[in-house]
This record gives C-alpha cells, structure tokens and sequence, in this order.
C-alpha cells in the first residue's frame, strides 16, 4: 500500500533538451579545435607571383583536413546577420582569412586586407593570378615535349618531367561526366589513357641514348604501362646499360681504330700505347717517347751485335 506522501511528491523531469551547439561538433564547419590559432601558417612556401597553382593545391589540401574548404568553395554562404549561426560563420571565416593571409608573400597580403569574406579573397586571387593562363599552357607544352635528360641524373629528370605534367594538368584537368543519369561510354577514361600515353611518351622521348634498347621494348607494349612503372622498369635497367660512346675507355677507341690492333680486342683489355699505337706497353713506358735503352736489338736489325739508337 502506498502512502500518500508518495502521491503528493511531484515527479522530477529531465530538463527539456538544447539543440546541439555546431561549434561543438568536430565534424562541423564552425567547430575550432581549442589549439588552432590565426597565427598558425598551415602552408609554405608562400604564394607569390609565379607559384599560384601549387599553392592554391596545398591550400585547399590543408583547408579540406580542417574541414574548412567549404568557406572558399562557395557551399557554406554567408548567413544573415539575424540568424543564430551569424557569430559562429564570422568566427571560422575570420580564422580561415587569417590561415590564407599567413600564406600569402608581404607584397601580396598588403593588397588583400581588406576582404572581410574567405570566398571572396580566393576568388580575388583565383581571378588575378589565373590570367593568362592560355600562355603558361603553351610554354608547359613546349617544355614537357621537349624536356631531355642531358646531365641529369634518371631520379631527377623524372622529378623535373613530374613537376611540368602535375602543373599542367592542373591548367587541363580531365572533365568529369554531368550526366544526370550514370554514364556508360566511359568517356573520361579515354581522356585519362590518352593524356597518359603522352606523359610516359614524353617521358621515354627525353631519356638519354644509351636508354634506347629498354625504351623501345616499352613503346611496343600495348597498353602502355603507367608511369610509376616505366620508371621502375628504366630504373632496374640503368646498372646493365652500356656507357654512351663519349664515356668509352679511350684505349679501345685507339685500339678499335688502329688496323693492327684489330682482332687483339679480347674481353681482357689490353695494352696499348696511345703515342706509337703498338700494344703490350703504355705510353709511360714507350721507348720512342722516351728513348731506346742501351743495347736494345731492334727486330729488324740485320746486324745483331749492332746498337739500335734510331727508331725500327
């Protein structure tokens, strides 16, 4: 039996729920994690006046881990000074123009102060620093068709060959299917395989000579592997490539042209001096450098017991 004080208790309640706070939630927009500062440079180097491209791909690389690419791509639009989220908006906006101001070369940051807006300032520097975009296309096409290694060691040229088609694909990138409904005729994968059978093309076209054998036996696959692999394959072939002509022991140069030396080339190198051109004995001790010794007999010395002093 219940007494009636239990009647009489008011029934406690929890209390009514509050919306969740969107600066609160990591996987929102406006949360800032507590040891994020405006100060902090979340790039380098700094965008200048000739590294636009680069820049702009680390910067929304970097933006994109903060979950904060959305206040310059134009999805997350500026509210209403009325609405509830206005504070929260002009809190992260103001620390995401901070992070880009960090990055930008004295010069430029002084002509950029006044934007109060992080989609407008990239726009800004998207709209300056992309003019003249047609002539920066052209001078990558002609350097990434005519790129050759030269001096440069394998590693590098194919470093150097990398940084030319990453920048240009940048300027050229391959269009993506809009098709309301999905596309079946796979026409951005023909766009890819074009554009990468003229990157591993540029790439074999600009090796050195003594590259030619493995080079051609690439070029006859079909389909062309993809780069990463055509450079492993050069790469596991550089220690076997035989030296270029320039690099040849000039003692077989002499040898493979003297006529009395031919047929003496044996796997063996042999002995040749580079100043009389006969074998077995070097040019340090060649006798009609430095003189004949006394009582050298001559081959062709009739008299025997003659002394030699003049040439044979």
């Amino acid at each position: 039996m219940s007494s009636s004080s239990d009647e009489e208790r008011p029934k406690v309640t929890d209390p009514p729920s509050k919306p969740d706070d969107p600066s609160q939630n990591p996987r929102n927009p406006y949360y800032l994690h507590p040891g994020e500062n405006p100060g902090a440079t979340i790039v380098a180097p700094p965008l200048d006046d000739n590294n636009y491209h680069n820049w702009s791909k680390s910067m929304r690389r970097a933006l994109t881990s903060k979950n904060k690419i959305s206040f310059i791509n134009g999805t997350l639009s500026r509210p209403s000074p009325t609405s509830t989220d206005f504070e929260l908006w002009d809190r992260a906006n103001s620390m995401v123009l901070s992070w880009i101001n960090r990055t930008l070369s004295p010069h430029i940051a002084q002509s950029t102060i006044c934007f109060d807006s992080a989609f407008h300032l990239w726009e800004d520097l998207k709209e300056r620093f992309t003019k003249g975009n047609h002539f920066r296309f052209s001078d990558l096409l002609r350097d990434l068709h005519s790129i050759q290694q030269g001096d440069r060691s394998l590693s590098t040229y194919f470093t150097d060959l990398k940084i030319l088609w990453n920048e240009l694909e940048d300027l050229r990138p391959t269009p993506s299917c809009s098709c309301p409904t999905p596309c079946i005729c796979d026409l951005a994968k023909a766009v890819r395989s074009y554009k990468h059978m003229e990157y591993v093309t540029c790439f074999l076209k600009g090796l050195n000579d003594n590259y030619h054998n493995i080079c051609t036996q690439i070029l006859l696959l079909d389909p062309l592997p993809t780069i990463s692999k055509a450079y492993s394959l050069i790469a596991q072939q550089q220690p076997s490539i035989s030296p270029s002509p320039s690099s040849t022991n000039p003692t077989i140069l002499a040898a493979a042209s003297n006529p009395k030396a031919k047929g003496k080339i044996s796997s063996k190198t042999p002995m040749l001096c580079t100043n009389c051109s006969k074998t077995n004995h070097t040019i340090e001790n060649c006798y009609f450098k430095h003189g004949f010794p006394l009582g050298y007999r001559s081959k062709n010395t009739k008299n025997p017991d003659s002394k030699s002093s003049a040439t044979p």
